[in-house]
């Protein structure tokens, strides 16, 4: 559409006419206002704020749809539309469309008793002037769950499942025959038999395990992982099968595998781990150069494809981590024994092996299978320590530095600080390449005998850690790189990859604004490795200050999930652009297809079916959301349980979240979370404040910002609910801040 030339004035029916020509002659293609501005010749600000007030308009009539806060499109979609139903404790439901616009406010007597992540099926109601858009559940169309974990409740007559999340209007009726043996009081897992309906307000459901007493950690950290549809027990036969695969290597094993067993090798991992997905060897080449061996176990050696243990373990597709306990994808056999690279065993690995000089270049580099026999397993903080105690301080980025004349202390030390050298280079580099710095603590626990948490800590990442994390992430490129890179005009065969989208622009953009605030500036335009460096160089500037927290968790915001496809767009965070999941095949389903693929292909294979695989990606990108949830469960009623016999107890802490129902304070000393309901911010009305993640008091201007130091006096602990909640202490005054 060429130029109009928009004069000085336009009326706004004019506008309105000029807006719906463009839009009708581009039905399927999305606009945003600097290009509706620039196409429309409008370029005086009156003109602007018509043309935005017209859009908003016609996107509130439903004849534009609204992709992004800044971009619209024309609506061609029909009344009936199907998606998925999200459920809300608070009554706000919504429809999610298939398509990925907006969701839209389904009322709780419009859902036609549709459950978190159902299937559905909607009719858009005529829109009211001045109300939202709402929509009417018509048709349920898949359930997401059928199973559900609760307490049950055994009356004289009848028996009910209770559930915490009051994801039903009333509790599930169970007809005590279909008890299983159930008692009031104990945790269960019940399957619908029958869904509510017309007729039919309560559901009806049967005992399909009684999880056992409340309270009791097991059976809590059972109904987490229940409550996710995910496994709490290893199938009988799938173990059966794993009991029968021989641990002994023969030499039908070996045939063309190159042997690195006389290769100083170890593996490097957290002190209670027992999977061992990973080890380094290293040695020095005749030629000056490095070889430096990325040997990772070779479960597919053992699974092979559509096995029962195959099965099983792509039904898993992850290893779920909760707080106390690791529930695994392999059998525990083939996951902790045969296929983990344990010390002083020969192990059959699939191994990246480079070839790199002091800088760490890479000179040449081969992918093979192999037998090695680690020499050593060393945890984080072995190898840390001495680290440390050689010189190197940890998060400088410099290596350790030459050695006195007894050598480095420690065994194999040398191997270790070389290991730690060319890591560091090779984070160097991948920063100077645009790689976003994000160092995130994780929440550990120390538990005793009986599952109860006696000390909560964040544990942070350190030159130990960093030192596998870059030859992981070296390996899982390269592979990446041998399948994807191809020549100009030739086909890339099929690779799951792990890709990881650019920041969400709109978010960026929020994110500038907020931080200017605070005197920095953060780049929002421009090339990808511009806006990553600018990110990193407000990472770096607002180190050690008061808003470190506030800034970091705003940024965090902005990006993208990374996920599994096949279809490649780069791995924006990592700044590479080949990157897939290769180094842990015993704890991730997706590393395992890698290994399948490569040494398919390094057999001469044809390119494996794209939408088959991509469709195995999507399984496990679901299962890793799921396993995520559980595992923040687990944290969650830990962190309630170890709070719950300090109520009353007073704590220093600062605001780490902003909601319109209330604020989250993370305690200063233990970084346990809770939050302060709206209802008990009773010296004021306060409005919340979106855009710059705070709540403003109406008449006395006091202001709730994220990253506020507070003082916090613990309220409530719910077990059940895993809700921690804190009231504003006494003293709390000065450390509100003036709007």
């Amino acid at each position: 559409m060429g130029k109009k030339k928009a004069g000085k004035r336009m009326s706004k029916k004019q506008v309105a006419e000029v807006l719906q020509k463009l839009f009708t002659a581009h039905p399927d293609d999305t606009f945003t206002l600097k290009y509706i501005f620039k196409q429309l010749g409008l370029d005086t600000h009156p003109l602007k704020m018509l043309a935005v007030d017209t859009l908003e308009e016609m996107a509130w009539d439903d004849y534009l749809t609204k992709p992004s806060d800044s971009s619209y499109r024309l609506n061609n979609k029909t009344q009936v539309q199907q998606g998925r139903f999200r459920r809300k404790a608070n009554g706000k439901n919504s429809f999610v469309p298939d398509d990925g616009s907006q969701p839209v406010f389904v009322a709780e007597r419009n859902s036609m008793y549709a459950l978190d992540g159902d299937r559905v099926q909607v009719t858009f109601l005529a829109r009211r002037q001045k109300h939202m858009k709402e929509a009417v559940v018509t048709a349920i169309l898949e359930r997401a769950h059928d199973s559900f974990v609760g307490k049950l409740r055994v009356d004289k007559d009848a028996a009910f499942l209770v559930t915490p999340e009051a994801i039903f209007p009333t509790d599930i009726l169970i007809p005590k025959r279909k008890l299983k043996g159930g008692k009031t009081g104990q945790k269960a897992v019940v399957r619908i038999t029958q869904w509510p309906d017309a007729e039919h307000k309560y559901p009806v459901g049967e005992v399909i395990d009684v999880l056992g007493e409340q309270g009791d950690n097991d059976v809590e950290m059972n109904a987490i992982l229940a409550q996710y549809g995910l496994p709490y027990k290893y199938p009988k036969a799938v173990e059966e099968a794993a009991e029968k695969i021989p641990a002994e290597i023969t030499p039908k094993d070996m045939e063309g595998r190159e042997d690195f067993r006389d290769v100083f090798t170890c593996t490097i991992d957290p002190h209670d781990a027992k999977d061992f997905d990973d080890a380094l060897s290293i040695r020095r080449l005749d030629s000056g150069l490095w070889e430096v061996g990325v040997h990772i176990a070779d479960v597919s050696h053992y699974v092979t494809e559509g096995s029962i243990i195959d099965k099983e373990a792509f039904k898993r597709a992850t290893s779920v981590y909760l707080v106390d306990r690791t529930i695994p994808m392999l059998p525990e056999r083939l996951c902790n024994y045969i296929c983990s690279l344990r010390p002083g065993e020969d192990k059959l690995a699939y191994s990246v092996v480079f070839q790199m000089d002091d800088d760490a270049t890479v000179r040449a580099w081969r992918l093979v299978h192999t037998a090695i026999r680690s020499d050593r397993r060393y945890a984080y903080e072995e190898v840390q320590q001495m680290l440390e105690d050689n010189g190197v301080v940890d998060g400088t980025g410099q290596p350790a530095p030459a050695p006195g004349p007894g050598g480095y202390k420690g065994e194999h030390a040398a191997e270790l600080i070389k290991l730690d050298a060319l890591a560091k280079k090779l984070r160097e580099q991948r920063f100077k390449n645009g790689a976003v710095k994000f160092d995130r603590e994780e929440m550990r626990f120390d538990i005793d005998e009986k599952g109860h948490p006696t000390r909560c800590y964040f544990k942070k990442s350190k030159d130990a850690n960093k030192l596998i994390e870059e030859f992981m992430l070296l390996a899982n490129r390269t592979v990446a790189e041998s399948v994807g890179r191809v020549k100009k005009g030739a086909k890339p065969k099929t690779l799951p990859y792990r890709v990881h989208d650019q920041p969400d622009p709109t978010k960026l953009e929020t994110l500038r604004t907020f931080v200017v605030k605070f005197g920095y500036k953060l780049k929002t335009a421009g090339t990808r490795g511009a806006i990553s460096k600018s990110l990193n160089a407000l990472m770096d500037g607002c180190q050690g200050r008061k808003e470190q927290k506030l800034i970091e968790a705003v940024a965090l915001r902005a990006m993208m999930k990374a996920k599994y496809s096949v279809h490649n767009i780069g791995h924006y965070g990592l700044a590479f652009d080949y990157y897939t999941h290769f180094t842990s095949p015993i704890r991730r389903y997706p590393d395992t297809m890698v290994h399948r693929l490569l040494t398919r292909y390094q057999q001469g294979g044809r390119s494996a079916n794209k939408d088959h695989y991509e469709e195995l990606c999507l399984h496990c990108n679901d299962m890793e959301l799921t396993a995520q949830s559980a595992e923040r469960d687990s944290i969650k009623y830990k962190m309630v349980e170890y709070m719950a016999d300090k109520l009353g107890n007073e704590y220093d802490a600062h605001i780490s979240g902003i909601t319109s129902y209330g604020i989250y304070c993370e305690i200063d000393e233990n970084h346990c979370e809770g939050m302060v309901p709206m209802r008990d911010l009773g010296d004021d009305y306060y409005d919340f404040d979106e855009r710059n993640y705070c709540l403003v008091g109406r008449r006395r201007h006091h202001k709730y910002q994220l990253g506020d130091s507070v003082r916090i006096r613990v309220a409530r602990a719910n077990l059940e609910k895993r809700q921690l909640d804190f009231a504003l202490a006494e003293d709390n005054k000065g450390k509100k801040v003036k709007g």
